[in-house]
């Protein structure tokens, strides 16, 4: 299996290297989006002193730059692959190989994110560094090392099972929009999930979509707080852990289920 993500990987970052251009344009997006965060929310904090649910402006500042960062690590393209590949098919091919193709699009997630950590993160990281004086430095490296790589997992997860919707619906864009919108809000892209009433934050504890992105942004920070739940580090890395063995083996489930609905005729 290493040796199958390895010459996958590898394979996948030679080929998006010879389109490089194709990530850079993102180079532009990031910076871009966190300039329109860093002004409205300089306009709200201004003539105040203290914090917004739990954030001053110089950690609301921070947050928005470690999800930018985050965002270019775990940024996933597995569904649409899928459900294209399912729709015209061409994922009969996929069935004749030794590798599973979730396996494979895996592998090519890892190659495809190796190339987007130097043409994206790095570069985006020194703008941060440079241009908004934002020194992005975790509370502890390990821990939130290790809730990226479960956060990356997540989102793979996640978005190959809507990619898998292909076996029973012929298009499946209308879905994965309104999926992506659902995401994003509540893994706390747009704003931090603490901003939602308390109760749906208590609803939001349970739903898998912040272990995406917001559980590795307070594990960033060093702290976790949403709705009535306070956890250690240890315990919500965890927890996003479990969540991901239990992701896993939900899109088993709907691989088994979906894949006995193939036909392979395309449209």
């Amino acid at each position: 299996m290493l040796k199958t993500i390895k010459g996958v990987a590898f394979a996948t970052y030679k080929e998006w290297a010879a389109y490089r251009s194709h990530i850079l344009v993102s180079l532009f997006i990031g910076p871009v989006q966190f300039l329109v965060q860093y002004y409205i929310w300089s306009s709200v904090y201004a003539g105040q002193a203290g914090t917004i649910r739990g954030f001053n402006l110089e950690q609301m500042l921070v947050y928005y730059g470690i999800t930018t960062l985050i965002n270019y690590c775990i940024m996933d393209f597995a569904g649409w692959n899928l459900q294209m590949l399912i729709r015209t098919g061409r994922f009969v091919t996929f069935i004749l190989r030794p590798v599973s193709h979730r396996l494979f699009a895996f592998s090519q997630k890892v190659g495809h994110r190796l190339l987007g950590f130097w043409l994206e993160l790095v570069p985006v990281y020194i703008i941060f560094l440079l241009v908004f004086d934002i020194y992005l430095v975790p509370a502890n490296v390990l821990w939130f090392l290790l809730s990226l790589f479960l956060g990356f997992m997540m989102m793979f997860l996640i978005n190959y099972c809507i990619g898998m919707a292909g076996f029973w619906l012929t298009r499946t864009e209308g879905i994965r929009s309104i999926f992506v919108i659902f995401r994003d809000v509540f893994a706390g892209v747009f704003i931090p999930l603490t901003f939602f009433p308390g109760v749906v934050q208590n609803i939001l504890f349970f739903l898998p979509f912040q272990y995406i992105s917001y559980v590795p942004v307070r594990v960033f920070i060093g702290d976790y707080q949403l709705g009535e739940m306070s956890l250690e580090l240890s315990q919500i890395v965890g927890l996003q852990a479990t969540y991901v063995i239990v992701m896993l083996l939900f899109s088993e489930f709907i691989w088994r289920m979906g894949i006995k609905r193939f036909t392979g005729v395309g449209v």
